[in-house]
């Protein structure tokens, strides 16, 4: 009875250790991501989000946006009403910028957030790869730290180092939980961005808050509502050129 006791608690755990054991680099850390996942990660999913601005002056401010994702990279955000023909068509390492239903402009640009949120988990871990350096992660440095009392993964800084670009994954869930980056409007200013109130979604997981600090200072939150997971979504929605006539909101 003991021996088959032991036997329970071995098969239980050793994943665990193996996996834990196997982690020496951030190539590791984004393929163990990967493998845990890509079996039961949400293919589409939408979302209605409270988007707060908090100004230098105290006061904030407050839009709806419309969120759309097809994982791996496929993103559109609709700001305001359908009306107002406004928002974000971010593809495949691409933005494009939309007013009044008409494109205002189409540059290179990379959604780390979409990249270590989701498609990590649906994606060739090759690809994934391939994009985290290029955005310049050092994936040589990995150590681990803790995150609000539990272990994490740090990607890309030595520890104690907050400024470096890195990236922060839970060790038991190995769900992304914050990036550090410099500021693309100043890149001398540095940006702390974290997942929160992560909740079971379709099998899997998905985070409801964002939170967004500068230089230490909270400077925006987004909070979900809506979530639904695996919702048919016409290829046209993430087509620049039917973002007028494509929505999926209702």
């Amino acid at each position: 009875m003991r021996f088959e006791r032991l036997a329970i608690i071995c098969l239980l755990v050793s994943p665990t250790l193996f996996h834990a054991e196997s982690i020496r680099t951030g190539e590791d850390v984004l393929r163990a991501m990967h493998d845990r996942y890509q079996s039961s990660w949400y293919q589409t999913v939408t979302f209605v989000q409270k988007s707060t601005t908090y100004k230098p002056d105290g006061t904030t401010s407050v839009e709806t946006w419309y969120e759309a994702a097809s994982v791996p990279g496929k993103l559109r955000i609709d700001i305001g009403p359908a009306s107002d023909g406004k928002g974000y068509l971010m593809i495949d390492g691409n933005l494009t910028i939309v007013n009044d239903n008409k494109i205002a402009k189409t540059v290179p640009y990379v959604n780390m957030l979409l990249v270590l949120g989701f498609d990590v988990n649906r994606q060739d871990p090759e690809t994934t790869i391939k994009v985290v350096k290029g955005e310049g992660y050092d994936l040589t440095k990995v150590h681990e730290d803790t995150w609000e009392g539990k272990p994490a993964y740090v990607v890309g800084a030595e520890k104690g180092d907050l400024k470096t670009k890195q990236f922060w994954i839970a060790k038991d869930t190995l769900l992304f939980l914050r990036v550090i980056e410099g500021s693309r409007q100043d890149p001398s200013k540095v940006e702390d961005i974290r997942f929160i109130h992560y909740q079971p979604l379709a099998g899997t997981w998905i985070a409801a808050g964002v939170e967004v600090y500068s230089e230490g200072k909270k400077v925006f939150t987004e909070d979900y509502t809506d979530i639904q997971p695996n919702v048919k979504l016409d290829a046209a929605t993430f087509d620049p050129a039917q973002f007028s006539t494509t929505h999926w909101e209702k």
